[in-house]
């Protein structure tokens, strides 16, 4: 059991997974303050102090704050936004890398010339016959 758990977990795609969801992690720490701390604050100055966050409804004594999961919501789209944007840029790089240069002409030295010559003389000395 112990070698088809070290199989399993030493294969390529098992590790590539493990280090994109950490990556995928740190990621989304990153964005998520980019949100919340810059682009949230910047969308509530630009409309005079106005924040969806602190939209509360109040039933019966209970205080429901849908303000708090609109908010939730649009940070959640910025952040799908972000990635989906850092993906397509991945992506576009990866094209350009599988493109492949355009082969130099081969170069010759004097007696491949030459031997290419020769084969040349001779097919046309076929055909002519």
């Amino acid at each position: 059991m112990w070698e088809d758990f070290k199989k399993f977990a030493l294969k390529g795609n098992v590790l590539d997974l493990a280090i994109a969801v950490v990556i995928g992690a740190a990621f989304g720490k990153i964005v998520t303050s980019l949100v919340e701390d810059i682009i949230m604050p910047a969308v509530g100055i630009l409309l005079g102090g106005f924040s969806v966050e602190d939209w509360t409804y109040t039933f019966n004594g209970a205080e429901l704050r849908y303000g708090a999961f609109t908010q939730s919501v649009i940070d959640f789209f910025i952040i799908a936004f972000s990635i989906f944007l850092v993906i397509r840029l991945f992506t576009r790089m990866k094209r350009k890398k599988d493109v492949p240069a355009e082969e130099e002409p081969e170069v010759l030295d004097k007696k491949e010339e030459l031997l290419i010559e020769i084969r040349d003389l001779l097919s046309k000395e076929k055909a002519g016959q």
